[in-house]
């Protein structure tokens, strides 16, 4: 009986690298590439709800890429003095939730849902086209922080291509992100329709 086990287990290991290799050939080398810079840009920190694990907060891959939970009602963001506080910017428990001087922001559903995924109506251009100028498709509204677009911008057109191709594959998550809730300017004005982009400002050229 123990040297079937054995055997057994030894077929499965065996099998494992036959399975992989299965996996990723059905991928093509644009998605698998896609899904190489959405891990290394570290998409998934802020874009993936974390969950309490047996060892702390961990990524809660079941709702990968889906944003900010539409089952979790964030209480009103504290108060912050940018002249006085130290401690600017406040992230909701699951990091999909950001809040700063612009106001706060929920991560996007980046799945390909076609109710409530972000980037359903967005063609490959306007992908590219976000990415490059910060915001959405293009001309949108501005892409709130803490989204380092200004960083992806300078990936070349083949790699945004790739992102693009990879999100558009993976499971789809239904998901309805609150919309962002944007900061009045001094003095109690109402809050602007299109807040100013977020980001670090480019480099001047020398």
């Amino acid at each position: 009986m123990k040297s079937r086990i054995m055997l057994l287990a030894s077929a499965v290991v065996l099998c494992l690298p036959v399975v992989a290799a299965a996996q990723a050939k059905g991928k093509s080398k644009q998605v698998q590439r896609g899904e190489y810079l959405v891990t290394i840009g570290q998409c998934h920190d802020c874009h993936t709800p974390l969950k309490m694990g047996p060892n702390g907060p961990e990524p809660d891959m079941a709702r990968a890429l889906s944003g900010h939970p539409a089952d979790v009602k964030m209480p009103a963001a504290p108060v912050k003095d940018p002249s006085k506080d130290l401690w600017l910017f406040s992230f909701a428990a699951t990091m999909t939730a950001a809040a700063g001087p612009w106001g706060v922001s929920y991560t996007a559903n980046l799945t390909p849902d076609p109710e409530t995924g972000i980037l359903r109506d967005f063609t490959e251009a306007q992908f590219i086209a976000t990415m490059r100028t910060g915001k959405h498709q293009g001309q949108g509204r501005a892409i709130l922080p803490p989204m380092p677009w200004f960083n992806v911008a300078k990936m070349t057109d083949e790699d945004i291509k790739a992102v693009f191709a990879y999100l558009r594959q993976i499971p789809a998550v239904k998901n309805k992100v609150p919309d962002p809730i944007f900061a009045a300017p001094p003095g109690g004005a109402a809050p602007p329709a299109t807040p100013p982009a977020g980001g670090t400002p480019p480099a001047p050229k020398k």
